[in-house]
């Protein structure tokens, strides 16, 4: 058995450890400058979305997603505006379209809109962010979500543009950061979830095999782990692959 003395170091080096540890793990807090903002480009991608069945090899096509990013101009200040499109075919034909407004160099998000298209239907949904609390934009027409109040703790980032945030982080062998994210209108309180790097690895990409980045997280859901490729040049995102509860796996791929 260690003396006395080797027993106190050892504990000491133990403690020591669990505190680097615990300090590799980094708070990405909303409104402070990202480090490779930069890489967020104007321009427009696209990305095939479907449904893989692992007990028969089958795949089940659901949309095709558009996400495009601009630096324009609102309110006599450059601003971060990105926008979406999800051409739907299952489970039945639709049309989503996110209008999502940011603080340029922060990603700090301001406000969200999200229409839906569907069954000759239309639903409106807008919001508002703000340091303390996100709430439904008053004087957006036909907005279902006006009356939305939602108190935050802390700032938060909008979910529904996790992508774009993930690809103006220093991403790199090791990275470990919490981030705090909320869905606009969703049920879930704003919280912080985990995304690790916890690799590399080569993928196929539209112009053929594409060196990434390879993240995780378990969206706060021990035992259910979603997988993102990121390309190291341009940390664009190439796929990401998620678990369902029913056993099948949402993959996003890159088209172009």
């Amino acid at each position: 058995m260690p003396s006395l003395p080797c027993r106190l170091t050892l504990a000491a080096c133990a403690a020591a450890l669990t505190l680097s540890a615990n300090a590799a793990v980094q708070d990405v807090d909303v409104g402070t400058p990202l480090p490779r903002i930069a890489l967020l480009k104007p321009g427009t991608h696209h990305y095939l979305r479907f449904l893989r069945v692992p007990a028969s090899g089958a795949s089940q096509p659901i949309d095709i997603w558009t996400r495009e990013v601009r630096l324009e101009r609102r309110g006599g200040k450059e601003q971060l505006h990105i926008v979406q499109r999800w051409d739907g075919v299952l489970p039945a034909p639709s049309v989503r379209t996110f209008d999502s407004w940011f603080e340029a160099g922060t990603f700090r998000p301001l406000s969200h809109e999200r229409i839906l298209d569907k069954d000759g239907k239309r639903t409106v949904e807008g919001f508002l962010f703000a340091p303390d609390r996100i709430t439904g934009m008053p004087d957006l027409a036909d907005n279902t979500q006006k009356d939305l109040s939602v108190p935050s703790s802390e700032p938060t980032y909008n979910f529904e543009t996790d992508i774009e945030l993930l690809q103006a982080l220093p991403l790199a062998e090791g990275y470990d950061a919490r981030i705090n994210f909320y869905h606009p209108g969703g049920k879930a309180a704003p919280q912080r979830y985990r995304f690790r790097v916890t690799g590399s690895a080569a993928i196929a990409g539209p112009a053929g095999p594409v060196d990434c980045w390879v993240v995780k997280t378990d969206y706060n859901q021990p035992g259910s782990e979603s997988t993102f490729w990121f390309a190291k040049g341009s940390q664009l995102m190439v796929r990401q692959e998620s678990p369902m509860p029913d056993g099948r796996v949402m993959v996003k791929t890159l088209i172009d």
